[in-house]
């Protein structure tokens, strides 16, 4: 959800939008029939960046995980469009130590701007930046020189197939459904194997673990599009674990959109749209959110790939990376603009603890989350 901090003063900018309704929104999982297969697998195509003339957030996002020391953390370049004028890229990095649930030594952030940048089908070119996508759909190579505290050199290969939900993985915003004015749209590879280093000043990390991969696509301003959101990547070293939940606010009718993968080592067990958040002992902390001491992501089984999995993914909310603070660096009179007239405080929480997958009720097993439970507007 770091498309928020960096779409800055375009993403936020704006006033609160009548309410149209429910059945202004066509969502990813409204385009799935009866008879419709859940999701379909990716294609060297369906990573091309569509870079559209208007108003957008485009990004890829590479989540890693070493299970063995506990490193945690992601790459993202975020390709971003004002009115179809102006054009900026940035390079983003995080990581974090995560040992027993506490946090140690590593926890570097860099946000960069990026220079000479250019998009050409499924690659990203920057000056010092590089992310190139094999011809046979199974490799991505990520190379990033544009910040000496953050100097990072991937392999990222796939261990089970890319999934894209639905017919092309996008929810329309819109009153007339063949024309919509805005959309989401979200591809993935659940997970893959990752090696490589990361530099940052005189010390150099090994990477050598798990990757959760996603490419994004926000066709609109993010207040408008969504007024909280839920995300997990699981790894553990058996099975991954991904969901992505947001909810509409009420110019859309409140409406939630859940989709959620589940593997094993070498194939997808289930990519379910029947799933469900708990937050758990919610506590209402100093800016105002019910921030939780705990969460379970559900896998319910039905509307899946494979009806039969049942799956929930949970654990204690222990070690909060970062609270962030979206409209931080934004003038103060557009923060009264957008908290007064729009009603959005928008705030990211990140977690890194030890969470437990259970499949079935019969397999369970320790491994890393990284979480984002996210609050826009009432």
């Amino acid at each position: 959800m770091f498309k928020w901090v960096q779409s800055g003063l375009s993403a936020v900018a704006g006033t609160a939008e009548p309410e149209y309704g429910r059945e202004a929104v066509q969502t990813v999982i409204d385009s799935i029939g009866e008879n419709d297969e859940v999701y379909q697998e990716t294609t060297v195509q369906d990573f091309a960046w569509k870079s559209p003339d208007y108003t957008n957030v485009e990004t890829q996002t590479f989540y890693f995980t070493c299970l063995k020391t506990g490193i945690v953390g992601f790459a993202q370049v975020i390709h971003s469009n004002l009115m179809g004028v102006h054009t900026t890229a940035q390079f983003t990095f995080r990581l974090f130590n995560h040992h027993n649930g506490k946090p140690i030594e590593e926890n570097i952030w860099t946000s960069t701007k990026l220079e000479d940048f250019r998009t050409e089908g499924s690659n990203f070119y920057a000056q010092g930046l590089s992310i190139e996508l094999s011809e046979d759909n199974l490799t991505y190579t990520l190379k990033s020189s544009v910040n000496p505290d953050s100097i990072v050199e991937l392999t990222v290969s796939r261990l089970v197939p890319g999934v894209i939900f639905g017919k092309d993985g996008t929810t329309h915003y819109g009153e007339d459904a063949l024309n919509p004015w805005g959309s989401m749209r979200h591809l993935f590879w659940p997970r893959c194997k990752v090696n490589g280093t990361i530099k940052s000043g005189d010390k150099v990390i090994e990477i050598e673990g798990l990757t959760m991969f996603v490419m994004a696509l926000q066709g609109m301003k993010p207040h408008h599009a969504a007024k909280a959101w839920n995300f997990l990547n699981f790894q553990s070293e058996n099975y991954s674990a991904v969901q992505m939940e947001f909810t509409t606010p009420p110019s859309y009718g409140n409406t939630k959109v859940n989709i959620g993968i589940l593997t094993s080592n070498d194939k997808i067990l289930t990519c379910s749209i029947n799933n469900d958040v708990l937050h758990l002992e919610p506590t209402i902390d100093e800016v105002g959110w019910p921030v939780p001491k705990a969460i379970e992501f559900k896998y319910n089984g039905d509307k899946s790939s494979d009806p039969s999995v049942k799956a929930s993914v949970k654990g204690d909310l222990e070690v909060l990376v970062e609270r962030v603070d979206v409209m931080a660096e934004i003038p103060q009179f557009v923060k009264n603009i957008v908290s007064g007239v729009s009603g959005a405080k928008p705030f990211i929480y990140q977690f890194c603890n030890d969470f437990e997958v259970e499949v079935e009720g019969k397999s369970s097993e320790k491994g890393i989350a990284f979480n984002e439970a996210t609050f826009i507007s009432e």
